[in-house]
């Protein structure tokens, strides 16, 4: 099986992992800028790498963001970053594909769930990927000044306070007419789910606000379309589209919350399909609990 490793890609050291997913070479690891930080994400790497994406609302991220994804991105080999990658979910795939991926993660534990999996890659596959440990603001300086044809951020805003710096800094790792591609949390739509589940109080609460407690007991911050959209021209990113991720199974049918569907592969592949239709039509895109952003860097 493979071991991650830079591949064609200029070695970084900034991966502050151990085994096999330290940078080829035999280079010693390097700490991000700033020194040894708390890892806050140990304790949750589990249940979000396989929990989360084991279920079927995480199917339906994965398949939506995916489709999405690959209508615009340039043609293999291009060099992606994925930051806030955390276990490959979404990134791993696109090295199948042919794309060098590099995974941006402030975590260790995030990253070696991606070593873990990549363990059961091809050699092929493994060898396209490197894992570097860093955050969004710091890792232009670990990349040596990189850039990127796509820039991938999925899922990781909503855990920032002010997404200003955090737009800024990925847009400094895209190169001119490289993509930049953003899911954040949909903050139109926040009381819908609690709403659904008969928790009333909170749905009445989440009108008015931007914060909500996600399933892994993290509290999140929601974005607007148009204010992200607004930050990323700011930055030197032009949006160009953007989609719903997951509408029907979150929450519209309890039964669609679990790992297993409990459906054919026929059924489920007409489900990911209405969930695909749903990301890109109106009124459903703008009812999904998260917005897929697609800019192209200036």
């Amino acid at each position: 099986m493979g071991a991650a490793t830079t591949g064609d890609i200029p070695a970084v050291t900034g991966a502050a992992i151990t085994g096999s997913a330290v940078p080829a070479g035999g280079d010693d690891p390097v700490e991000p800028p700033g020194g040894q930080r708390e890892d806050t994400w140990a304790p949750l790497a589990d249940r979000f790498i396989r929990g989360h994406y084991g279920t079927l609302r995480g199917r339906v991220r994965t398949h939506v963001i995916d489709a999405h994804l690959r209508e615009h991105l340039p043609p293999p080999p291009a060099a992606i970053v994925d930051v806030g990658g955390g276990g490959g979910n979404q990134s791993i795939p696109l090295a199948r594909s042919g794309y060098q991926v590099t995974i941006v993660d402030p975590s260790e534990a995030m990253l070696a769930g991606a070593a873990e999996a990549l363990e059961h890659e091809t050699t092929e596959v493994a060898r396209r990927v490197r894992l570097v440990r860093a955050d969004a603001e710091g890792a232009a300086a670990v990349l040596g000044g990189q850039r990127f044809a796509a820039v991938l951020c999925h899922g990781v805003i909503m855990y920032t306070d002010d997404p200003r710096p955090f737009t800024a800094a990925l847009a400094d790792l895209a190169e001119p007419g490289g993509i930049v591609s953003l899911v954040a949390k949909n903050a139109r739509c926040l009381a819908t789910r609690p709403a659904l589940e008969g928790r009333w109080a909170e749905a009445l609460a989440a009108f008015d606000t931007d914060r909500q407690v996600n399933g892994l007991g993290v509290d999140t911050r929601a974005d607007t379309i148009d204010d992200l959209s607004a930050l990323l021209s700011q930055a030197g990113v032009n949006p160009v589209a953007w989609y719903g991720v997951r509408l029907f199974t979150d929450g519209w049918v309890s039964s669609y919350d679990q790992a297993d569907p409990g459906t054919g592969r026929d059924d489920l592949n007409a489900l990911l399909a209405v969930e695909l239709q749903a990301s890109r039509r109106d009124p459903y895109r703008q009812l999904s609990r998260l917005f897929h952003l697609v800019g192209v860097r200036r």
